[in-house]
């Protein structure tokens, strides 16, 4: 796929899914983390990602997502990480863990990294899925992105190369929080990426570690 048909197709996601509400709340308040290089990982598969469904909590990776977990773990292994902060939500609490034996790092559980709450969505179709729009006994955009960005500052706030292990929703957040673009392979389940500041354009960069056949396919549902 060219460049340019990957930003068309992210830039289609941005309007479908009502993004462009998280880049203004998170634009507002942009994130200068101490770290200048680390890694996000998205959770792998849930048989809720299957369904195309908003999840709960306790909703366990699917075999599928555990194979991807222990592949994105293969690819940090060759990545210095000091340490992991992790959504403590279960999904994103096992690809930490499968991380966690490739890298020999502690995991810090991190509540304010989970996903946004759904409220009385969970376990609707999320095929519709627009961000602005409130949900029922769920929560607020705007208290969502607040919390995740005070999970992610502390999160980054050292130089010790950090992996964060969370969500689509947070993985939104922090990009929009950098002023950086995704492309829609970043937004797949398991997809190591790393992040970059680049001094001399005063910009962040980010790159997936791990080959583009690999993560193709996967699915790229919020949550």
């Amino acid at each position: 796929m060219t460049a340019d048909k990957a930003l068309q197709i992210w830039r289609s996601r941005m309007l479908r899914h009502g993004l462009e509400e998280v880049r203004r709340l998170a634009a507002a308040r942009p994130l200068q983390p101490r770290a200048r290089r680390f890694f996000f990982l998205r959770h792998g598969e849930t048989e809720g990602n299957a369904r195309r469904v908003y999840q709960p909590p306790e909703i366990p990776l699917n075999p599928t997502g555990l194979a991807q977990a222990r592949r994105a773990a293969e690819y940090l292994r060759a990545h210095p990480v000091g340490r992991i902060f992790a959504s403590d939500m279960r999904r994103a609490w096992q690809t930490a863990q499968a991380a966690a034996e490739i890298v020999c790092a502690p995991v810090i559980a991190e509540p304010r990294l989970r996903e946004r709450w759904f409220g009385d969505l969970v376990g609707t179709s999320s095929l519709d899925l627009d961000w602005r729009h409130e949900p029922p006994n769920g929560e607020s955009l705007r208290d969502f992105v607040v919390r995740t960005q005070a999970g992610l500052n502390d999160a980054l706030d050292a130089e010790t190369s950090t992996l964060v292990v969370a969500h689509g929703g947070p993985l939104y957040v922090l990009v929009f929080s950098l002023g950086v673009d995704l492309l829609e392979q970043h937004i797949a389940n398991a997809t190591p990426l790393l992040f970059e500041y680049e001094a001399e354009t005063s910009r962040w960069r980010i790159s997936n570690i791990a080959p583009e056949q690999v993560t193709a396919g996967y699915r790229t549902t919020a949550d």
